[in-house]
């Protein structure tokens, strides 16, 4: 992967971190690779390795992975070494149902709070994931796409959440692309937003909770469906 990839936008971006500029370009390059799969689940990485591909010190290779450890995109092993952190279903189920209760069961907060401005910003990561989409870019959908949810739950002012979610969201997508192949219609992926945001300008609460509950359930409608409850 050539080293401009470190120019990859991500739904991390959205939220400032205390790192270096280059470590955390180094984190964006890397953890698009492990959504991915070109750096596969189990698979050994070195931070020498890392640092002459990536032209970087070691130092810098071992702040990139210390917030990919953060993400549980990676595991760091004392004495063992770092690997890329396993995709096995049990996580992902269990992932996908922290989920469903973090975005779900506070609704009641992000439409109470809902404002112009969020309003905006959803239309706004619509807009990209459509454009992404139509691109043929699944990856960068999935980043506009987490980025959506992210910034709709960002409403219900729980900052000591918001975390939470941020990881549920990266390995859920992470399940999802590793595990549906050939590419899903992409576009039908951003259009399945547009009844959601049709649900917050309504000030809807049930209608809300009800839509997203099945967006997750049925993860964006190609499956495997993890939770048993996909129907609408």
């Amino acid at each position: 992967m050539a080293v401009e990839s470190f120019n990859t936008p991500s739904v991390t971006e959205l939220v400032p971190r205390q790192s270096s500029r280059r470590s955390h370009a180094l984190f964006v390059a890397l953890q698009k690779e492990i959504v991915l799969g070109v750096l596969p689940p189990e698979q050994a990485l070195t931070e020498l390795d890392l640092a002459q591909r990536f032209r970087c010190s070691q130092g810098t290779v071992r702040e990139a992975l210390m917030q990919l450890n953060e993400e549980g995109l990676v595991k760091r092993m004392p004495n063992r070494g770092t690997h890329v952190a396993p995709c096995h279903a049990d996580d992902a189920r269990a992932l996908l149902s922290l989920r469903r209760a973090v975005e779900c069961d506070h609704l009641d907060r992000v439409v109470a709070r809902a404002d112009d401005r969020l309003r905006a910003d959803l239309g706004d990561l619509l807009n990209a994931m459509r454009n992404a989409a139509r691109d043929g870019d699944e990856y960068l959908l999935s980043v506009y796409d987490r980025a959506f949810h992210a910034r709709l739950f960002d409403a219900a002012d729980l900052p000591l959440v918001a975390p939470i979610l941020t990881r549920c969201l990266i390995h859920n997508h992470r399940f999802k692309i590793l595990n549906s192949r050939p590419n899903r219609a992409l576009e039908e992926t951003a259009e399945r937003h547009v009844p959601i945001l049709a649900a917050l300008d309504a000030r809807d609460v049930a209608k809300l909770r009800n839509l997203l509950a099945h967006h997750i359930a049925t993860i964006v409608d190609f499956g495997p469906d993890l939770t048993g409850d996909a129907a609408p």
